[in-house]
């Protein structure tokens, strides 16, 4: 079907209007809520895919930073196969292929990191305290002044999506639609709702919000690209808007018992069934996050730590 910036949805018949012609909506001529619901129905699931593929088409070949872009997957190694190990440069958008493939095939055992189940488990001592920090993490989030419209980008499986659900109006994104799927899961069985979408954290904001939210995404974001996203996080804001994020300090006993050390901010991911992702693993200083962010048009910056697993950071637009 041709992009319509105006028109009643296929499925219920709501009345859409898009922003631009980049709305994935408008290809698929679904609205946002039907759009959210993609992963059980097997019309909507179909009617997305095509309009992917549609638009990717329309302009010139899909795009993994645009708003709506998916990236296939690495595919299963064959018995006796060496591990698949999917490419890792960013493109042009700031988007990374490989990133998103290695969430999209982890999906099913991302929750496992944090509840230090299998691989992750690493001892009472160790895991103990984890807990305890990521309880602090939480802590830490629910104290923030965060209300209104909420943005949370790269939200993957959505473990921190239900307490900002009940925040405000919020609009949860991932550029990967198997943890997309996962999160949308974990608000149904809290009762709560959000607007779900794929959407490449790297892609320009639309409209400007409240509060934006990033859980373990800062140290997936290149050094020489930290600016930049920091810059397209300050987009997201409206004047006085907060942008909150958690992110990953280099402990050896935050990753699973198979990974070895990260280095050279890269980052070697194995897989249950064996799979291996060299990604992006950047662990930045609280001082250097602080500079960046006031660096980049942010009017306070503050990152702390909660000891040996997390940083968190705050600040104001």
């Amino acid at each position: 079907m041709p992009f319509r910036a105006s028109f009643e949805c296929l499925w219920c018949g709501t009345a859409h209007t898009c922003r631009g012609p980049d709305d994935i909506e408008g290809w698929a001529q679904l609205c946002p809520d039907c759009v959210g619901r993609a992963g059980d129905n097997g019309f909507l699931r179909f009617r997305l895919h095509r309009a992917l593929a549609e638009r990717g088409a329309a302009l010139g070949g899909a795009d993994p930073g645009a708003p709506g872009a998916a990236t296939p997957v690495a595919a299963a190694p064959s018995s006796g196969a060496h591990p698949t190990r999917a490419p890792a440069t960013p493109n042009a958008s700031g988007a990374d292929p490989g990133l998103i493939a290695y969430y999209e095939a982890r999906a099913p055992e991302y929750d496992d990191w944090y509840l230090r189940r299998g691989r992750y488990e690493r001892g009472p001592v160790h895991d103990t305290a984890w807990a305890a920090e990521l309880d602090a993490a939480g802590r830490w989030l629910d104290d923030l002044p965060i209300r209104g419209e909420i943005v949370e980008l790269a939200a993957g499986t959505g473990w921190w999506s239900p307490l900002l659900a009940t925040r405000g109006d919020l609009s949860i994104y991932d550029a990967a639609p198997a943890p997309l799927e996962r999160a949308r899961e974990r608000l149904l069985a809290h009762g709560l709702r959000a607007h779900i979408h794929l959407r490449d954290a790297w892609a320009e904001p639309d409209h400007a919000v409240d509060a934006l939210f990033t859980g373990f995404w800062l140290s997936h974001v290149p050094r020489p690209e930290l600016a930049s996203f920091l810059a397209v996080a300050r987009r997201w804001l409206r004047d006085g808007g907060t942008y909150a994020f958690i992110d990953s300090l280099p402990e050896e006993y935050s990753s699973a018992t198979d990974h070895p050390p990260p280095a050279a901010d890269r980052s070697l991911r194995r897989l249950a069934d064996g799979r291996e992702f060299d990604i992006v693993k950047v662990f930045y200083e609280p001082s250097t996050l602080e500079r960046a962010l006031l660096d980049a048009g942010f009017a306070t910056a503050r990152v702390t730590t909660t000891g040996r697993f997390f940083l968190t950071g705050a600040a104001t637009a």
